[in-house]
């Protein structure tokens, strides 16, 4: 059985053996395979889903406008 590789869930080249953050976004490596990465690093964090919301938002505010 080989070693757990963790990767980047935003930048796939970057792995490393064991757990770290990324270089290039400084985001926590996951293990590979793991699966709803990103799901679970942007709940992880009140900012990110205050973030998810907002965005949220402003995509339903823009179709309602549309659909005006």
């Amino acid at each position: 059985m080989s070693a757990p590789v963790y990767v980047c869930p935003m930048h796939s080249e970057v792995g490393a053996p064991g757990p770290g953050t990324c270089p290039h976004c400084h985001m926590q490596l996951v293990r590979e395979g793991t699966r709803f990465a990103i799901l679970k690093h942007m709940t992880s964090s009140p900012l990110h889903i205050a973030v998810m919301v907002v965005v949220m938002l402003a995509v339903m505010a823009a179709a309602m406008m549309l659909m005006k």
